[in-house]
């Protein structure tokens, strides 16, 4: 099953990789776009589905880091290069301060204290006309010749994703990710044995916070451009959609999840305003027939249907009595 697994995921990288030169530059775009937008729906759910997390308002990492690498190129004029590592950086840092601030509380309290920082932060960069350019944001954003193309935009996105992705995959499952899965699930008889609570959650928080800045710089690879929406509220609860839409305790659910809505939003939106509408709808059947999203749910009947192994027979020498 393992390498089976391996081998499909070897041949989907190499189907990407040949993306830019079999499809037309719409579809280029589009699935760059996914693939933007499933590495934050991913890195919201290491501290959501498997850190247990509230973060209800996680874009504003994700415009953090777009914002700086704008900020860093028109403003500052660092070079190009320096803003694509400063932007994940400086998303980081703000995870690290929110969540000085955030982690001394639990559920509901965490998940409201975050909304109205990150709110606080929208705020700022829509009304800081000189720096951040307002409501009208960034655009033009020169970054290096060589991604200019549509192609090698893409490739760069794909490169960056994939490496990100198996970072964090590699997070989940080490002792680390573990241990943030067993404190989601029971932090009180964790803090009993001995772990520090709060300092897992924590490093969760600046770990996610950083793979959000990394896909707000490749936004702007993608568009050139940064906004104030990108730190909007709204987009956090999308974010959120996704993860519960594709499975949020599974590691591949929010990338389907993203896949799903980017294409809605895509496809409806050619044909309604009000393509949200149908989000919604999808979201009211998926909370009565899937609950768990599509992968969690399919996950929970295939473990279901799995055969319990047979106890194997104790040797003869083992019997007593």
């Amino acid at each position: 099953m393992v390498n089976g697994t391996r081998l499909g995921l070897g041949v989907l990288l190499v189907a990407l990789l040949g993306v830019p030169a079999f499809l037309p530059p719409f579809y280029v775009y589009l699935l760059a776009l996914i693939l933007v937008t499933g590495l934050l729906a991913a890195s919201l759910n290491l501290v959501l589905g498997f850190g247990g997390l509230y973060q209800f308002h996680h874009a504003v990492f994700y415009g953090i880091g777009a914002y700086t690498l704008a900020i860093a190129i028109t403003k500052l004029h660092w070079p190009a290069w320096v803003g694509l590592v400063a932007g994940p950086v400086a998303a980081a840092l703000a995870g690290l301060l929110m969540g000085l601030v955030c982690v001394r509380l639990e559920r509901l309290y965490f998940g409201m204290l975050q909304l109205s920082l990150g709110s606080f932060v929208w705020i700022v960069a829509l009304r800081w006309y000189p720096v951040t350019g307002g409501d009208n944001g960034l655009h033009g954003i020169p970054l290096p010749a060589v991604l200019k193309p549509l192609g090698n935009a893409y490739l760069f996105i794909l490169a960056a994703v994939a490496a990100s992705l198996f970072v964090l995959w590699a997070v989940v499952r080490s002792p680390f990710g573990l241990t943030l899965q067993a404190i989601r699930d029971n932090p009180q008889r964790c803090q009993v044995v001995g772990i520090h609570v709060r300092a897992h959650q924590l490093a969760a928080m600046v770990l996610a916070a950083f793979f959000a800045g990394v896909a707000g710089v490749l936004y702007v690879v993608l568009e050139r451009s940064v906004f104030p929406n990108m730190l909007f509220w709204v987009l956090s609860l999308e974010i959120l959609v996704m993860c519960l839409l594709g499975g949020w305790f599974t590691f591949p659910g929010p990338l389907l999840g993203a896949a799903l809505v980017v294409a809605l939003r895509t496809f409806a939106g050619r044909y309604t305003e009000y393509w949200t509408l149908i989000l919604g709808v999808l979201l009211i059947l998926l909370i009565f027939f899937l609950p768990e999203g599509i992968l969690g749910t399919l996950g929970a009947q295939r473990a279901q249907k799995t055969p319990e192994p047979t106890p194997r027979p104790a040797p003869a020498g083992d019997v007593h009595g």
